[in-house]
């Protein structure tokens, strides 16, 4: 953790580019942000272990090999706690502010339900963030200062590489719990890709992102419990060439999940996940570029 002033003198986010983009794949790291603002500590009610159950700590730094492979990585610094890129950007929670909601806001959705909207009210074991109400334009100036910009960068370079090559591929990069609470931790997958349920990317991505990782020696799991959030499903348009893949990491691979920091097979899956970029990416263009359909001209 690093305890920041604010997101105005600090970045909120950063884009690491290669000197040439090779590849038409596009990397993110949402969840990844570890720099805490003063005053959002000061308003949780949480320690500085809790505040951090949502983090998906170090992954940022398990895919920074892309950036040399050939592909840009975008990535978080503020934390998930602080904001959610992965919801819509108006996922919020009446109940959580002082001060009426916008009429647009998505006041409903499951994700508000369970306490991790935009601006979420839990973190990952459904402990409380905050001591009282926030006022409402405190979450409504984090969308427009951090969301918004996020997204612009997102699209920007998904419309870069699809210009490029004719097909832009994003994965998503996350991680999860490697146990969960009543459920026996040996049924967890070593790794979950999400294309919210064969929506957001072509099957043949899908297919040898699993293959590939198996062969590597690890279990896979498609859709379940992990199908992919808002940037998977708002970005995957395989009939325009655009694939999202979500991409969960088991934590129990790579780190010590008390205390955030890397465990002893952090450097083995490290050059596991450079050997399954090196093969994914051998993947054929052509595979990912919509086909034109053969009763077009009729």
């Amino acid at each position: 953790m690093r305890v920041v002033a604010d997101f105005v003198t600090e970045p909120a986010f950063e884009v690491s580019s290669p000197v040439e983009q090779t590849i038409p794949f596009v990397f993110n790291s949402p969840h990844s942000g570890s720099a805490y603002p003063q005053h959002f500590l000061a308003a949780s009610r949480l320690d500085s272990r809790r505040i951090r159950l949502s983090e998906d700590a170090l992954v940022d730094r398990l895919f920074a090999h892309v950036v040399n492979r050939g592909a840009p990585l975008l990535r978080a610094h503020f934390p998930r706690a602080y904001l959610d890129v992965n919801r819509e950007p108006y996922e919020l929670d009446p109940k959580m502010f002082a001060g009426r909601l916008p009429a647009y806001a998505n006041v409903r959705s499951i994700r508000v339900a369970g306490g991790l909207g935009t601006i979420a009210r839990v973190v990952a074991e459904q402990e409380e963030i905050y001591h009282g109400p926030l006022q409402i334009e405190e979450a409504l100036d984090r969308i427009e200062a951090i969301y918004k910009p996020y997204h612009a960068t997102l699209r920007r370079l998904l419309a870069q590489t699809h210009v490029r090559f004719g097909a832009a591929v994003l994965i998503d990069c996350h991680s999860m719990p490697s146990n969960v609470r009543g459920q026996d931790p040996r049924s967890r997958a070593d790794f979950v890709i999400g294309d919210r349920y064969g929506t957001a990317a072509a099957r043949a991505l899908v297919d040898h992102a699993a293959d590939v990782l198996v062969d590597l020696g690890y279990t896979v799991a498609i859709n379940k419990p992990y199908a992919g959030g808002f940037i998977t499903e708002h970005y995957g348009r395989p009939a325009k060439g655009l694939h999202a893949l979500q991409l969960e990491v088991n934590r129990g691979l790579y780190m010590d999940e008390r205390t955030f920091t890397e465990s002893a097979g952090f450097d083995l899956l490290r050059t596991d996940l450079s050997r399954f970029v090196e093969a994914l990416v051998d993947l054929p263009v052509s595979a990912l570029v919509p086909q034109p359909s053969r009763y077009a001209a009729e």
